[in-house]
């Protein structure tokens, strides 16, 4: 098996080894972030919810005890805004709940750079491949002068386009994986609006 892979990245040449290496890092990416995201509980929002919902009828220490032992991206920030709230001037307690937010916002839209660069590059590395091919292949052609073999020159384009073909494979998956991650990003940060202006708002009116 092993011996079947090594063969068929040979056919594309050095192109198609750098795009093989770059498939195995989208994935081990991909599988990094959910892991990452699941541990900073990017899908959790009832804990949250119902810290504010506290908060917001007056049960501040139960409230902030509630998220005492929570490490999730959301309770960072309204455990943020729920400390500002109390202990500074609400446009400081904003300034403050904002810092921490980018910071959570940070965290969590780690490695989308990379996968943003793969997704760039795994095609024009592909078609970097082709063009290296398709030169082999045409030079070839005029070194067998009349004696050219067209199945031979055939056999040599395809396997030049092999490269671009591989190219887009890695970079479709990392593209759609990015605006997934993306979206993601989108619902935190309003989250983190929506909760921590609702903490906010109570504890100026309070």
């Amino acid at each position: 098996m092993l011996t079947q892979i090594t063969d068929f990245l040979n056919i594309g040449g050095p192109a198609l080894w750098v795009i093989a290496g770059l498939s195995i890092i989208t994935l081990g990416l991909i599988l990094w972030k959910l892991w990452r995201l699941s541990l900073m509980g990017a899908w959790r929002r009832d804990a949250s919810e119902a810290a504010v919902a506290q908060w917001q009828n007056g049960q501040n220490d139960s409230a902030l005890a509630s998220l005492r032992t929570r490490t999730g991206l959301r309770a960072r920030v309204v455990n943020a805004a729920m400390q500002a709230s109390q202990t500074l001037a609400p446009e400081d307690a904003r300034d403050e709940t904002t810092r921490v937010a980018r910071g959570a916002l940070m965290d969590a839209g780690s490695g989308l750079r990379a996968l943003d660069l793969i997704a760039t590059i795994a095609p024009l590395v592909g078609l970097l491949g082709t063009v290296l091919g398709m030169i082999d292949a045409f030079q070839a052609l005029q070194d067998s002068g009349a004696r050219a073999d067209p199945s031979a020159l055939a056999g040599g384009i395809w396997e030049a386009l092999l490269t671009t073909a591989a190219g887009m494979a890695v970079a479709i998956p990392a593209s759609m994986a990015l605006s997934w991650f993306d979206s993601i990003n989108d619902r935190l940060a309003h989250d983190f609006d929506d909760l921590a202006t609702r903490v906010l708002t109570k504890g100026k009116q309070g």
